[in-house]
């Protein structure tokens, strides 16, 4: 019988905000129906939004975090065009580049003569340095909501990272906390945190070499988990054996005709 702490973990991905039935079944298809199954899908890889250079210094092919103001909104001509919007800072301008653009969206979130932080990927497209669908926008209030380094999670069709990197958000604020259940002395050995906080600090990498099945944090995770199935797979065993048999009359004369 699985114990009441671990309840709210066990419950349908539908329980998480955000996460209707449509969503519900992508996350099954990527991961399994319950919130459970998010916390074991670990981030594959990292996008660090560390560097924040002037846009004169901005390089192609970089992530970068800038702070700058915007100047002016270029509407196209046709919607078949990219809707453009100049921003600068002291060193220099570069133009955001938005395809398939909601004008009312972008005059909201891109005021003109207003100062935004915006993070992506730095492109040079005639000498002009451009971002093409910036990742974050936001004020210098809210800046604090772009992460310095972001965990990237494998995904697949009909789920976009928002929505998972929310999700799995949601899936680790109900896990529980547990009572430690390996001894003292072989938590110290291999330097491992309690478990749930194994599994933040699982989620949250700081570099690529927080990525590694072997740092302490991970082999913890996996320790647990081989350990869960290893115990669950004895108590059915322990069971079993406990089932009476049942005798078939007539069963040895049977086997003897059966010769």
């Amino acid at each position: 019988m699985r114990p009441e702490a671990l309840f709210p973990i066990f419950k349908p991905v539908t329980a998480l905000a955000g996460i209707g039935p449509k969503l519900a079944q992508a996350v099954e298809t990527l991961v399994g129906p319950k919130i459970v199954n998010l916390l074991w899908h670990l981030p594959s890889g990292i996008v660090d939004r560390r560097h924040s250079p002037a846009i004169a210094l901005a390089r192609a092919g970089e992530i970068a975090t800038l702070t700058v103001t915007v100047e002016r909104h270029r509407k196209p001509p046709n919607a078949r065009l990219p809707y453009k919007v100049v921003c600068s800072d002291a060193t220099g301008r570069m133009t955001l580049v938005f395809f398939h653009a909601h004008e009312d969206y972008l005059t909201k979130t891109l005021p003109v003569g207003e100062t935004r932080v915006i993070s992506g990927r730095i492109e040079m497209f005639d000498g002009e340095v451009q971002m093409a669908h910036p990742d974050h926008i936001g004020t210098l209030e809210d800046s604090y909501r772009i992460r310095a380094v972001e965990p990237v999670y494998p995904l697949t069709a009909g789920l976009s990272p928002k929505v998972l990197h929310k999700a799995i958000r949601g899936a680790l604020d109900a896990a529980p906390e547990l009572p430690e259940w390996i001894e003292p002395g072989w938590l110290a050995r291999n330097d491992w945190r309690p478990w749930r906080e194994c599994l933040h600090v699982a989620h949250a990498p700081a570099d690529d070499a927080d990525l590694s099945p072997t740092t302490p944090v991970r082999m913890r995770l996996a320790y647990d988990e081989l350990l869960a199935n290893q115990l669950a797979l004895a108590i059915v065993r322990a069971s079993l054996r406990r089932l009476k048999g049942r005798a078939i009359a007539g069963a040895c004369t049977i086997r003897r005709k059966a010769r």
